[in-house]
């Protein structure tokens, strides 16, 4: 999950990776304004971690939700989802 901007301009967009099916990671959902805030708030119920990319989040919305991310946003991806798994192993009492 990523999001950007202002609480007025808010911007969200969600990723799925699942390596045994996507060639690459999958925008699941994308918005602004209420529904990046929706998306958001789902994304914290579930406790799906949240990074702040102003950058990529932009770069995501200019997606359509279903579509691989492009080549071009692999490095950007690789690194939240590098953080993200570094979140997740210190949560489970990894080292």
């Amino acid at each position: 999950m990523a999001k950007g901007g202002s609480s007025k301009a808010r911007k969200a967009a969600a990723l799925r990776y699942d390596e045994d099916r996507d060639a690459a990671p999958v925008l699941v959902a994308s918005g602004r304004g209420h529904l990046a805030e929706k998306i958001l708030e789902l994304a914290r119920e579930a406790r799906v971690p949240i990074v702040e990319d102003a950058a990529l989040v932009s770069a995501l919305l200019a997606l359509e939700v279903g579509d691989e991310i492009p080549p071009e946003l692999y490095g950007a991806v690789a690194k939240v989802l590098a953080f993200v798994m570094e979140m997740e192993r210190r949560a489970s009492g990894g080292r």
